[in-house]
């Protein structure tokens, strides 16, 4: 091979297959999505090891051209169905189609939900959200990257930069980490994060932010409402019969919201958008059910549970189907928030 075609052929390499970057880029890179990956992995089940190894892999630790032009943390193309904003970018063919985010924290959602809802990717969700191995391996396997040795890289990186103790915040194993930088404190405010705070292990932890007025959870219609305010005043704001109200939120009687919450305007589904769902600290059945958009009893159904059982941080929730084992459970007297009586 001629010395012309050799650059030739080097210039048109896609982005994840050119020299990696250097270990205070990866660090950076960590740091500034570290807590964005818990939190992805506590919404969906992606585990936040991979999901980190697969940013820092798929961006060039945040330098490449692609994620720089268009948000895209993980290099997914626009496929079919895709509706959003668009790139094009040189990947295995010249000017294939990327999917383009408003920022970070769209990407990252995305791509738990992309992995999550494709049907080649379920039997992931089946797998130890600590083994990441099997993760990385069954993610070549299914067609994410066309690298041979895309796995092994993503084993590497999660060993050589400890990713695993990510996934292990995210189900309650290790404490969270407290914010080292600006960029996370950015992240804090943006409200990319799901209660991580400094006293994340003594409260129930909750998304540190929702938009104002009506928003969809689980294609159900939500508003969060502020402590101290009535269901009464919501039902005649929002024109829906009390009962009903209720109802929908899984509460049987009329009172004061004691506690910030999401309150449903329609009747929740019966299974979760995702697979299932890791327990945090403080966080009880009630939560998880209204965070999933899920019906209490659906929830409770699927996961062998009985009104009041609260299971242990890091046990696996399972949203859409029964799980063969239950949940090992922790003292009811822990959760201080449970079921609310409004």
């Amino acid at each position: 091979m001629n010395s012309k075609l050799q650059i030739l052929l080097i210039m048109l390499l896609p982005a994840r297959f050119l020299p990696a970057q250097s270990p205070e880029q990866v660090n950076s890179y960590i740091n500034t999505y570290k807590l964005l990956a818990i939190s992805e992995m506590q919404r969906s089940g992606v585990p936040a090891s991979i999901i980190l190894a697969q940013g820092i892999h798929e961006t060039q630790a945040g330098t490449s051209e692609l994620v720089i032009a268009s948000k895209n943390h993980f290099g997914i193309k626009c496929k079919a169905g895709w509706t959003g904003q668009v790139v094009y970018h040189d990947d295995d063919a010249r000017g294939e189609c990327f999917r383009s985010y408003a920022d970070a924290n769209d990407s990252y959602r995305d791509h738990s939900d992309y992995l999550s809802q494709t049907p080649r990717y379920a039997f992931l969700f089946k797998l130890s959200p600590e083994d990441y191995e099997s993760w990385a391996y069954g993610l070549k396997k299914a067609g994410y990257a066309t690298n041979l040795k895309y796995s092994q890289i993503l084993i590497k990186l999660i060993r050589d930069y400890d990713l695993q103790k990510y996934s292990l915040i995210a189900m309650g194993k290790l404490p969270p980490e407290a914010p080292t930088d600006e960029n996370l404190v950015n992240n804090t405010k943006r409200g990319s994060l799901l209660g991580f705070t400094d006293s994340a292990l003594e409260k129930p932890a909750a998304p540190a932010s929702y938009p104002d007025g009506p928003f969809t959870i689980n294609a159900a219609k939500v508003i969060f409402a502020k402590a101290g305010i009535s269901l009464l005043s919501l039902s005649n704001q929002y024109e829906i019969p009390l009962a009903r109200l209720l109802e929908f939120n899984d509460m049987n009687q009329e009172n004061v919201l004691n506690n910030d919450q999401l309150i449903f305007l329609q009747r929740k589904r019966k299974a979760g958008s995702t697979p299932f769902h890791v327990v945090q600290q403080g966080e009880s059945m009630y939560i998880i059910c209204q965070t999933e958009g899920i019906r209490y009893e659906s929830i409770l159904e699927f996961n062998q549970l009985k009104p009041g059982e609260e299971p242990a941080p890091g046990e696996k929730i399972y949203l859409q189907s029964m799980t063969s084992t239950k949940p090992v459970l922790r003292n009811a007297a822990s959760i201080k928030t449970a079921i609310p009586s409004s």
